[in-house]
């Protein structure tokens, strides 16, 4: 159950942006200011919950990162509605003239992750402000969760856009992208700041949604084989492949965390799919969520998980549900090759992908509507949709939740799961290097391998974390050259079938914008031209 409630604090939950501010301002919102609020540790406690809040905003107003990842590399198509715009479109073919229209797509995308930096900066800065008395771990707890927090959010950032400011302290100034290898020692600082300092709690012990040390080891692992392979460069502020392979082992061996039997039982709509129980949101195998709670409402409470419905199957006129999948946005249909990616036996296929013909879909929706799926309806129709993160609607094919659908789906965003720790250690190359890629491997109603390589690693993280945003930076990680082949080379024939010319994804364009997206052309003018267009754009 979410049990916290969202608490508002001047100083770090209420913000302002509009076209007459600088491009990074904010504003308070009452009478309280830093100087005057944080006191007392149940001061620094509200913050903190503040700081959290941020992470639940930073996806609802823009293009959530996950789907940008799954829409960018080889496993699914932008789709959308057939009257819809062409951003995701475009974002799939890194190619502007697609949709010029969409120059600022991800300008709430900036500013959310800003200003949910902007909130931990102010509680990083002020918490020596607070009286902790004898309570100096409760000190470091809360700056370790804040700093994790703020390490992930940059991170999100350096992937999506490459070339960021890094901000530390609140400001209003407009202020120059860094370098990333600026920014990413900036990540690594404050992860090893959040393992060293949160306690050394197995999963079971730590409230719901909280960081850890586990989930900021696990983490630097991460962040660590990015920056790495990307920019090609052994360490990050002296951080080494040694480090990152000694953070996920401990994690192995003392994080208490392990994999859920059944594949399916990690994803509500491939639970009810396939009659098996949902594991829950806090089921072992979790290693940190993003948490969504459907106290929602249109005044301003959006706690929800509002990018959910980006992914649901697209019937008819766009709103009609078919148990147990809830109508959605028809976004991220799946690519063909994906499907045909997993074997026959693999039970990851089933969990991962909604496959209408297989799954009788299509004869349902006829009774319903009327009239079958079709490229009418839903741009770049497959008959493949997402399911990990699908709306659910109920055996009368009512959407859930019944009251404020669009914005009160509560269904967590797993930033990381166990068996990301196991594939991250096999790569980093753990002398448990087959052990741990067979549990997961096994897991998935596999035979058992006696030896791994890299591109099997690559291969079966593909499958394990297909419809998880993480994808498309495994592929860049592998350098910008082959990203781009491989995306071009896993990528079906076009699926565009409104009367329009057909995209093609290319190679070129990929390797021309380095991978990344393009800074929103609003901030570059409320800057006044302090930030630079990435190239490519």
């Amino acid at each position: 159950m979410k049990t916290y409630k969202i608490l508002m604090v001047a100083i770090t939950m209420l913000f302002a942006l509009s076209s007459c501010q600088k491009f990074l301002t904010t504003q308070l919102t009452n009478q309280k200011t830093s100087d005057s609020y944080y006191r007392t540790p149940d001061d620094a406690a509200t913050a903190l919950v503040g700081v959290y809040n941020g992470l639940d905003l930073i996806w609802n107003g823009g293009p959530a990162l996950p789907l940008v990842a799954e829409v960018a590399s080889d496993n699914t198509f932008g789709g959308t509605g057939s009257g819809d715009g062409y951003g995701w479109e475009m974002m799939d073919e890194f190619n502007k003239s697609v949709s010029p229209t969409d120059a600022s797509m991800f300008e709430s995308d900036w500013q959310d992750y800003y200003q949910a930096i902007y909130r931990a900066n102010t509680l990083i800065e002020k918490i020596g402000q607070v009286n902790w008395g004898n309570d100096a771990e409760a000190r470091k707890t809360d700056e370790g969760e804040a700093r994790f927090i703020r390490g992930y959010l940059y991170f999100g950032l350096a992937r999506l856009f490459g070339h960021i400011p890094l901000i530390t302290k609140p400001t209003s100034a407009d202020v120059k992208q860094a370098p990333p290898d600026s920014v990413y020692a900036q990540i690594i600082t404050d992860l090893k700041f959040a393992a060293a300092n949160l306690p050394a709690k197995p999963y079971s012990a730590t409230p719901s949604g909280r960081a850890t040390k586990w989930a900021a080891e696990s983490m630097l692992a991460r962040v660590y084989l990015f920056y790495s392979g990307y920019y090609g460069k052994s360490t990050i502020a002296g951080f080494t492949k040694s480090d990152a392979l000694a953070a996920v082992e401990d994690v192995i061996k003392n994080g208490g965390y392990s994999l859920v039997p059944n594949f399916a039982s990690l994803w509500p709509a491939a639970a009810e799919a396939d009659t098996v129980a949902y594991a829950g949101e806090n089921n072992p195998e979790v290693v940190f969520s993003i948490k969504y709670t459907g106290n929602a409402d249109y005044n301003g409470n959006i706690t929800g998980n509002e990018w959910l419905l980006m992914t649901g199957i697209r019937l008819g006129g766009g709103s009609v549900s078919i148990y147990p999948y809830g109508y959605g946005w028809g976004c991220c249909t799946v690519d063909p090759k994906l499907w045909n990616a997993y074997s026959s036996n693999d039970t990851r296929r089933f969990a991962t992908i909604t496959s209408v013909q297989d799954e009788g879909l299509d004869t349902k929706t006829a009774q319903i509507t009327g009239k079958p799926f079709s490229s009418a309806n839903n741009r770049e129709y497959t008959g493949y949709y997402l399911k990990k993160y699908s709306p659910l609607a109920d055996t009368s094919n009512s959407p859930l939740p019944a009251t404020n659908y669009l914005i009160a789906q509560k269904q967590d965003y797993i930033v990381m799961r166990y068996s990301d720790v196991l594939l991250m250690a096999a790569e980093l190359g753990s002398p448990n290097a087959v052990q741990y890629f067979n549990e997961v491997h096994t897991r998935a109603g596999l035979a058992s391998v006696s030896s791994v390589d890299e591109a099997a690693i690559m291969n079966e993280r593909r499958l394990e974390f297909a419809g998880e945003g993480i994808r498309y930076w495994d592929l860049l990680r592998q350098g910008i050259q082959k990203a781009a082949q491989t995306i071009v080379a896993n990528t079906s024939m076009s699926y565009l079938e409104d009367g329009t010319a057909s995209p093609s994804i290319s190679a070129s364009n990929i390797i021309a914008t380095g991978g990344f997206m393009q800074i929103p052309n609003n901030e570059i003018t409320l800057s006044g031209g302090v930030l630079k267009q990435n190239p490519g754009w």
